[in-house]
């Protein structure tokens, strides 16, 4: 089929099934999975890819992160193994952080697809492996090279046998030899699916390759978000932020981003230099969140591929924090990278009109816990994921615990208390974590964790927005920042570093709000009302942000108080927030 007789119906029906097929190779991926990181948190990404390494598409699930990271990465796999040096039933894999996704715990496994001895095209996956030796994931070391394996682009087939010589390798890093090895297997076997489902496709199609027709989906994206930027008033729009950073180290993220007519020029300069400690960003990574922005900010309906990349120029300064050289540390890249779409939409913000969320609490939590005791009889390592709340937005209030920008799954409690001898004690929202405003920023969460047994256990805490919380936007007001405490004692455990913990240490884990979006004391007074009965606003803050004074009238030993036990005091609300205003 040649480029003057595609035809638009084919495109798009094309597209479609591309779309249906890429979901059955991540339904086969997570189905055949071991490690609770891939099984229920979905920390993964797949995707398809033309002959020369250009996405395609991507599944309905997966993250920027690994997905945006993933495809600017190709090009190092096409490079590394052209067509003459493959075969069908080769697979590919790598974690080198500057080739894909900026960190070594992720995995990248390609596969060529080929048809009648051509190679046609490429399905890829990228996950996070639930170990990868070196230290326990954290941001304490200070070059890559103690953080574990690191794999260049080799070939985990050859023309399908495997080689086990680097599956031994791979083994004989890991604490987790079954379960790593395990989620690459499923890693082999959703790309094999989706390869046997598009070469059905071109089948049915009668297409001898796909190239041309991704040519037209991409170039779909493309003119729809260039149209998106076309939108804009020319100029120049910036935006700074703070992290945490490690230790004493607070990280300043800047930005400026220059649009110009269908196109946008984003430079971080100014950002902090590189860290000594492994809170670094690939400029890989630094692109996938970035340009995610502008496709959240712009045109979230246009399909995810090459194409929508392309109207989009990002840079950052060599060895700044974005744009980190190797051998720097880059264990906790997230902890930065998942900051960039709030930068990018403070930046935005005055040309969208106040269409944009307030900031959230970006960074997810992870926390891997593993027992320490050399007597252990069982050694586990476990990797958890948290989300704190997102931003209040233009017309609802922010999403309660639940990740914004990245798209991972905090795994059950049965689950993590079934595989190993954690226990939650406590897993519940946080009341008044949601920054105040005329929409609330999403409610962060409480988790109480101990162990069962009678032996020490660790936690590498890597969390964020402790001493930087959440912003409010037009008005709106900052969320709770986090917390990680020794429950007995209630002192402040070190982050992003291993913490040794005695068998009776009981962890506290407060997690961040949202920001608020709106002056909080324009929110409808039955609004407030609801959040006071719900539990998410307290008496007190309902009168100290919002103006709205709500009495409990029932008694004060109740378990359960219905709404019925709530009253407005109608007059001092009216008092507090001005005659008639917001009632």
């Amino acid at each position: 089929m040649t480029q003057r007789h595609l035809d638009p119906i084919v495109v798009g029906l094309v597209a479609n099934r591309l779309h249906s097929l890429l979901n059955e190779q991540q339904a086969a991926l997570v189905g055949t999975a071991f490690s609770p990181v891939v099984r229920e948190s979905l920390d993964l990404a797949c995707a398809v890819f033309d002959s020369r390494g250009l996405m395609i598409g991507q599944s309905t699930g997966g993250t920027p992160g690994h997905i945006n990271a993933m495809a600017t990465g190709m090009r190092h796999v096409t490079a590394a193994f052209p067509p003459d040096a493959l075969a069908d039933g080769d697979v590919l894999i790598t974690n080198d952080p500057w080739m894909t996704s900026g960190q070594i715990n992720d995995l990248t496994v390609a596969t060529p697809v080929f048809r009648a001895g051509r190679l046609v095209a490429w399905f890829a996956s990228c996950c996070h492996a639930p170990d990868i030796g070196g230290r326990i994931l954290s941001a304490a070391a200070t070059e890559v090279f103690e953080e574990g394996l690191r794999l260049p682009i080799l070939k985990l087939r050859h023309a399908g046998r495997p080689d086990p010589v680097l599956e031994q390798i791979i083994r004989s890093n890991v604490r987790t030899p079954d379960e790593t090895m395990g989620d690459i297997y499923a890693q082999v076997a959703g790309n094999e699916v989706g390869a046997r489902s598009l070469l059905r496709l071109m089948d049915e199609f009668e297409l001898d390759g796909v190239d041309e027709v991704a040519a037209e989906i991409m170039r779909r994206s493309e003119a729809a978000l260039r149209a998106a930027l076309a939108d804009l008033p020319d100029g120049d729009y910036t935006g700074q932020l703070r992290t945490d950073g490690f230790g004493d180290e607070e990280l300043r993220l800047q930005v400026k981003v220059t649009i110009d007519g269908d196109s946008a020029k984003v430079d971080y300069a100014g950002s902090s230099p590189q860290s000594r400690y492994g809170v670094n960003v690939v400029l890989n990574y630094t692109h996938a969140y970035t340009s995610f922005a502008f496709k959240a900010a712009l045109a979230p309906e246009v399909p995810h591929n090459a194409g929508s990349f392309r109207p989009i120029e990002v840079t950052a300064p060599r060895g700044s924090v974005l744009n980190c050289i190797d051998p720097a540390p880059v264990a906790s890249r997230h902890l930065v990278g998942h900051f960039l779409p709030s930068l990018l939409f403070e930046a935005l913000r005055p040309a969208l009109g106040g269409r944009l969320p307030a900031p959230s609490a970006d960074a997810l939590w992870m926390t891997v816990w593993r027992g320490a005791d050399v007597d252990e009889a069982e050694p586990f390592t476990l990797t958890v994921f948290g989300a704190g709340g997102s931003g209040g937005r233009p017309r609802q209030d922010g999403l309660t615990t639940t990740g914004f920008p990245t798209g991972v799954r905090a795994a059950p409690t049965e689950v993590l208390e079934a595989l190993t001898p954690l226990v939650q004690e406590r897993r519940e929202l946080r009341p008044d974590s949601g920054g105040p405003g005329l929409h609330r920023g999403g409610l962060g969460q409480v988790v109480d964790v101990r162990r069962r047994g009678a032996s020490g256990w660790s936690v590498n805490a890597n969390v964020d927005r402790v001493l930087h919380p959440a912003l409010g936007a037009e008005g709106g007001k900052p969320g709770a920042a986090g917390e990680f405490v020794d429950l007995a004692t209630g002192e402040t455990l070190p982050r992003k570093q291993l913490v040794r913990l005695g068998p009776e240490t009981r962890v506290r884990l407060r997690f961040p709000g949202g920001g608020g979006f709106g002056d909080p004391r324009r929110r409808p007074v039955p609004q407030v009302l609801d959040d006071v009965v719900n539990g998410y606003v307290g008496i007190d803050a309902a009168r100290e942000h919002y103006g709205v004074v709500v009495d409990y009238i029932g008694p004060a030993d109740a378990r359960v108080r219905p709404p019925s036990s709530y009253r407005v005091d109608e007059e001092r609300t009216r008092t507090l927030r001005g005659m008639g205003q917001g009632t």
